[in-house]
């Protein structure tokens, strides 16, 4: 029965820890006891250099997931891979698995991410924001409304000391401190 593992990674060597596993998993002619091997990742939105760029951020940095069935094989061939600190649960010689209910939400997370990448920076209603590009550059504004789905903002801003409604992306503001 094959069920999900969570091993600890050196920090950045997330997706080398991910081929390697992979590799070693062919060589060893286990491959029927092993599923997917993954590090979570969802897609952000960010501004770099005026640009607005989709960029790959790890859900959880130095961790990688393994659905496999623990066996002392199998166990092995993980354990002796380089740059892995071990198995997060359980002891050192007996790994525990994470329930249905956690897998499901982190695989949820990752497939839910690569549909729709979602802003680097989230935003709440009644939080200040400074306009840094378009015809209200350098004004703040009080955040009204956030709509996720078209990734824009409802802000009021105060033009002439008068209260005005502004709707903006989210790329074109940045909180302030």
């Amino acid at each position: 029965m094959m069920r999900w593992y969570i091993i600890q990674a050196f920090s950045g060597y997330e997706k080398q820890v991910q081929r390697a596993l992979i590799e070693r998993i062919k060589r060893s002619e286990l491959s029927e006891y092993f599923g997917d091997v993954l590090v979570p990742t969802e897609e952000v939105i960010e501004m770099r250099d005026g640009k607005k760029r989709t960029v790959e951020h790890k859900l959880f940095p130095g961790y990688v997931l393994i659905e496999m069935e623990m066996r002392e094989d199998t166990w092995h061939v993980v354990k002796d891979c380089p740059n892995i600190s071990g198995f997060i649960g359980g002891t050192k010689d007996q790994p525990a698995p994470i329930t249905k209910v956690e897998a499901d939400r982190i695989l949820n997370r990752i497939n839910k991410g690569a549909d729709a990448p979602r802003p680097k920076t989230m935003f709440e209603p009644g939080e200040e924001v400074l306009i840094i590009d378009g015809p209200f550059a350098d004004f703040k504004g009080m955040v009204k409304k956030v709509d996720y789905e078209k990734s824009k903002l409802s802000l009021t801003v105060s033009v002439f000391s008068r209260p005005t409604d502004v709707e903006i992306e989210f790329t074109k503001v940045e909180k302030t401190v």
